[in-house]
């Protein structure tokens, strides 16, 4: 009886589950056994329909690009990386891979490690895109493998959202020869090819059948540009010849010669002017040859041309190797792209302060690549004032205007950067009678106060740090697409209804550094503070510690750093 009542039991338990399809119920009656085997009766729950995930294509794996991956968190996005380069390599310490004093796998990071441990579907496929089909949404891809003899696989993929991070090519100015003769110092590859032609330079040098003059030529180092990476890389190589190679090669020590050709009045033109004069004496001391104001017209296989930029005068000198670092221009394939958004005028692609390129809805550019067109106040004036005029009276009251002030500083940067660097306290203080509220002004009032104001408009550098924080910034825009469609979080629109989706990207600057070689770096951070020396060089070797992608790649440098330190740099052509 008991048996029979157990079995009730779960024969009712079993048919109100709705999580078994069917159960097997055995147990021992007197010593005998009995099987009970049923079918569920309820049916299972209909699964829900799978949502198809929106699909976001990355071009590159720079600092934009890589930035933009590893804060994107919404897995709600089936994301594919295309690129030539499956790393990320930190750009920053190129120059110190050139001379050993890093190895250069210690400064790249596989891009699969990076993105293996999220919880947004992301793949990466090794290849280059030639070709953005905008009005298609597709990207035309070449593999960068040869498949079974066949050649480069040719592929395409769609997309949803295009997030274009390509980075930019050296700028060459079209100089005659710089192409076929010169180095560049984009990639980790450019560094370790330089790194070789410095060590087969003092090896010729060595050879005993070679004449001084040969000598001379063979261990000329020309450096073209006075930029922060130019600087940076002839102080790098100033000091492994004086530290390390004319102890190895002490015959070749006297015929070693380098020299930096800048087009300018000065190098470090982006630094403070006492970093600028530090740098210019500290080369000079050192005996690096500085030389202003010299361009480059032409580079031959055995020469280099420049022409003074005050006195028209033209010269040669005979080289080794040159180091072309000149700033950078715009890829071909983001060129073909600027044609189809109608911006084959501009010298590089344009977004909006959201970093979406003007002319499309769903590509956003970022990083070396691109540049944003900061929208005017004069060309939205009118709408500006019709947004505060609510009573529609044609004037504005400064209290008025003050209820929009916080839209329009955000909305136009330029704004807030004038009345900071006018020492004003608010708008209200542009405009006369400011401290009567209730005073009524015209529109042409208005645009007088103002007039000045788009002035401060300047373009971001192209540096790593604006890339990265690009990169941040557009990922969380993304994680926060769908609420923010529902809860807009930006300023007003001033030429439209409502509020924008997000908040428009703001570059925050951290400071930058020069290094300038026997361990003494300069920098200059926020606050007009300014640092030379010893100490700085510490705090540069902290900062660059801390900045690097992974733990990983964090040990390595810092093993590398030591290293340099106990043994010296490694002189080997491998």
């Amino acid at each position: 009886m008991k048996a029979i009542k157990l079995f009730e039991r779960a024969s009712r338990t079993y048919n109100d589950s709705s999580s078994f399809s069917k159960l097997l119920v055995v147990f021992t009656v007197s010593g005998g056994g009995l099987l009970a085997y049923a079918d569920a009766n309820s049916t299972s729950p209909i699964a829900p329909p799978e949502i198809k995930k929106k699909r976001v294509v990355v071009l590159g794996t720079g600092w934009a690009g890589t930035s933009f991956l590893k804060q994107l968190d919404n897995p709600s996005y089936d994301v594919q990386v295309i690129s030539p380069r499956n790393y990320f390599a930190f750009t920053p310490l190129l120059p110190s891979v050139t001379v050993g004093t890093v190895e250069p796998r210690s400064i790249v990071e596989p891009i699969r490690n990076i993105v293996k441990k999220k919880n947004v579907d992301v793949h990466y496929w090794e290849a280059e895109c030639f070709k953005i089909d905008s009005q298609s949404k597709k990207v035309h891809c070449r593999s960068n493998k040869n498949i079974d003899g066949k050649g480069k696989e040719e592929f395409v993929v769609d997309y949803d959202y295009l997030v274009i991070a390509m980075g930019a090519r050296p700028n060459t100015f079209n100089t005659p020869g710089v192409v076929e003769h010169c180095n560049f110092l984009k990639e980790v590859e450019d560094a370790q090819k330089i790194r070789r032609s410095v060590i087969d330079a003092f090896e010729k040098a060595s050879l005993p059948s070679l004449s001084d003059e040969e000598r001379q030529k063979m261990l000329h180092f020309v450096v073209v540009g006075g930029g922060p990476t130019g600087v940076e890389f002839a102080a790098e190589l100033h000091d492994f010849v004086k530290e390390d190679l004319v102890k190895l090669y002490p015959a070749a020590g006297k015929y070693v010669k380098i020299t930096l050709l800048e087009a300018a009045d000065h190098i470090l033109t982006m630094f403070d002017k006492r970093i600028t004069e530090f740098a210019e004496d500290k080369f000079k001391r050192d005996g690096i040859d500085v030389k202003l104001g010299s361009m480059v017209i032409k580079v031959s296989d055995k020469e280099i041309s420049t022409k003074g930029r005050v006195n028209g005068q033209v010269s040669t000198m005979p080289y080794g190797m040159v180091v072309w670092s000149t700033g950078i221009g715009t890829d071909p394939v983001v060129k073909d792209f600027m044609k189809q958004v109608g911006q084959e005028t501009r010298r590089v692609l344009a977004t909006d302060e959201w970093l979406r390129v003007e002319g499309t809805d769903s590509i956003y550019a970022l990083g070396d690549c691109a540049t944003i067109n900061q929208r005017r106040v004069m060309e939205d004036i009118s709408s500006i004032f019709k947004k505060a005029d609510k009573e529609n009276s044609g004037t504005l009251t400064v209290k008025q205007l003050q209820a929009v002030v916080d839209d329009i500083c955000e909305r136009y940067p330029q704004v807030d950067l004038y009345l900071k660097t006018k020492k004003l306290r608010n708008i209200a203080d542009l405009l006369k009678d400011d401290s009567k509220s209730s005073v009524a002004i015209s529109i042409e009032e208005l645009k007088t106060a103002l007039k000045e104001v788009d002035a401060q408009v300047k373009n971001l550098p192209a540096t790593a740090q604006v890339a990265a924080q690009q990169g941040a910034y557009l990922a969380k825009c993304f994680n926060r697409m769908e609420e923010a469609e529902k809860n807009p979080e930006g300023p007003l629109r001033f030429r439209g209804e409502g509020r924008h989706r997000f908040h428009p990207f703001r570059y925050k600057h951290f400071g930058q550094f020069a290094p300038l070689g026997g361990e003494q770096t300069a920098a200059q951070l926020p606050g007009d503070w300014v640092s030379i020396g010893h100490s700085t060089q510490w705090l540069w070797y902290s900062v660059y510690a801390s900045k690097l992608v992974s733990w990983r790649t964090r040990s390595l440098v810092v093993t590398d750093w030591v290293k340099r330190f106990i043994f010296g740099r490694d002189s080997s052509s491998i």
